[in-house]
């Protein structure tokens, strides 16, 4: 298999789907496309990623092509068994569902106004009111999540499940942007923050030379 990925620094839906081939098991190649800079515009067209429109991440297997980070992870559960990505508890995974489904249509305002950027921490940033209900909507639903579902273990329903994967991301952005958390959220946030394989992308993003101002610049006030 193959996964096409953008930059780690910047790349949300990348990180998903990076998540979800690790959470797989199988053994992947991996390619990192540096996104928006002076060749985008052709490599975006080549015959790997034009499947996608140019979108990241882009999965091949063999030449089975699959793109979205929920088709992605919804391909490799069929492949391995949907336990190692669902809760197996009917009620859980019913729930668990939900919260990536929202995660994938929703929350436009903290997408907005705090994009990704794992090699920044903005002091005093402001955050717009859209994006504060949409932290608010988020951490509703992680408190509902961990109360009923997540006393097995330190992660949303216990163990590490797609819903860990899809709301990867916006656990960055609130470190990112220094988000002031309830214990709980707090708790859960440095869970996923110590989890080996958020330790190997931040490691890698910070490795990594390219840069898009627009993200760089978004904490200046």
């Amino acid at each position: 298999m193959k996964l096409i990925i953008g930059n780690k620094a910047y790349s949300s839906w990348s990180m998903r789907g990076w998540l979800a081939a690790k959470q797989s098991g199988l053994s992947f190649e991996e390619i990192t496309v540096p996104l928006y800079n002076d060749d985008w515009e052709s490599r975006k067209i080549e015959s790997d990623l034009i499947p996608s429109s140019g979108k990241v991440p882009i999965l091949w297997d063999d030449e089975n092509v699959i793109w979205d980070s929920m088709a992605i992870l919804e391909y490799l559960s069929d492949k391995v068994g949907r336990d190692r990505f669902w809760p197996k508890d009917d009620a859980a995974r019913g729930m668990a569902r939900s919260l990536c489904a929202e995660m994938h249509s929703g929350f436009m305002g903290l997408r907005r106004n705090c994009p990704m950027n794992v090699r920044k921490k903005f002091a005093g940033f402001q955050i717009s009111e859209e994006a504060r209900n949409d932290a608010i909507r988020i951490l509703q639903l992680w408190a509902e999540t961990r109360s009923r579902f997540g006393r097995s273990g330190p992660y949303l329903f216990g163990t590490f499940s797609a819903a860990d994967i899809f709301y990867a991301p916006i656990v960055t952005r609130f470190v990112t942007y220094g988000f002031t958390l309830p214990g709980f959220a707090q708790s859960y946030v440095d869970t996923m923050m110590e989890h080996a394989w958020m330790v190997q992308w931040y490691e890698e993003a910070s490795e990594e030379k390219w840069i898009i101002d627009h993200f760089e610049d978004v904490g200046q006030n």
